[in-house]
């Protein structure tokens, strides 16, 4: 689907969202080509906590949680450097 089907299917909601198809413009915007809904939620809070449990279980689907009020998709890329560590192993090291 497209994000103007979704908003028109799902009108004034939030979901949980995954980009089927997506790609990267130079400067750095996300654009979602196509797109599968994959949770309706009652507010904000609630597709924020499905959007991380979900993260979790499938780190390697892109996901995000929106509100269909967005006539737009503004998603920018963050690219993070250095070293990722998990606190409890380096806090247990010490």
């Amino acid at each position: 689907m497209q994000w103007n089907e979704i908003r028109t299917a799902y009108p004034d909601q939030w979901l949980v969202i995954e980009a089927l198809e997506a790609h990267t413009t130079p400067d750095s915007r996300r654009r979602l080509d196509r797109l599968a809904v994959v949770d309706t939620c009652a507010d904000g809070s609630s597709a924020m906590d499905k959007y991380r449990q979900l993260h979790r279980e499938f780190p390697q689907r892109e996901l995000y949680f929106v509100h269909t009020s967005r006539e737009d998709l503004d998603i920018r890329e963050s690219y993070w450097f250095g070293i990722r560590m998990d606190h409890h192993a380096f806090a247990n090291s010490a």
